[in-house]
């Protein structure tokens, strides 16, 4: 069973940065987004940004400009740099995998979040 490990999280004043990462317990083939998600209590959950295989990236309006996702695909890694954090940006943050298996089946994998609080 893969698992996805957060790091990076804590607390940071406003418009301070942080760096977020995320890495696999072991190596995942044919993956074909890497992503960060983001909860708050009581609201769903929502992309913040997501890098395809091609590096092609798709980022939340409310965060473009400030946040930067990479990854690397050697070591099945996926960060997401933030700057210019606002208090708005406080949630736990989720890594988020979605791949192909052999047979085509897509696999989902996520992280179990690292908190990200942005004081005032």
């Amino acid at each position: 069973q893969v698992q996805l490990v957060e790091s990076g999280g804590g607390l940071v004043q406003a418009g301070g940065s942080l760096r977020l990462s995320c890495a696999a317990s072991r190596s995942i083939f044919n993956i074909n987004t890497m992503g960060w998600y983001r909860q708050t209590p009581g609201k769903q959950r929502e992309l913040v940004a997501t890098i395809a295989s091609r590096a092609i990236t798709n980022y939340a309006d409310s965060v473009k400009g400030r946040f930067t996702i990479s990854r690397d695909n050697a070591k099945n890694t996926v960060s997401l740099q933030m700057n210019s954090l606002k208090s708005e940006d406080t949630a736990v943050y989720y890594c988020n995998v979605l791949a192909s298996s052999t047979y085509g089946a897509s696999m989902d994998y996520w992280g179990k979040g690292t908190l990200v609080t942005v004081s005032s």
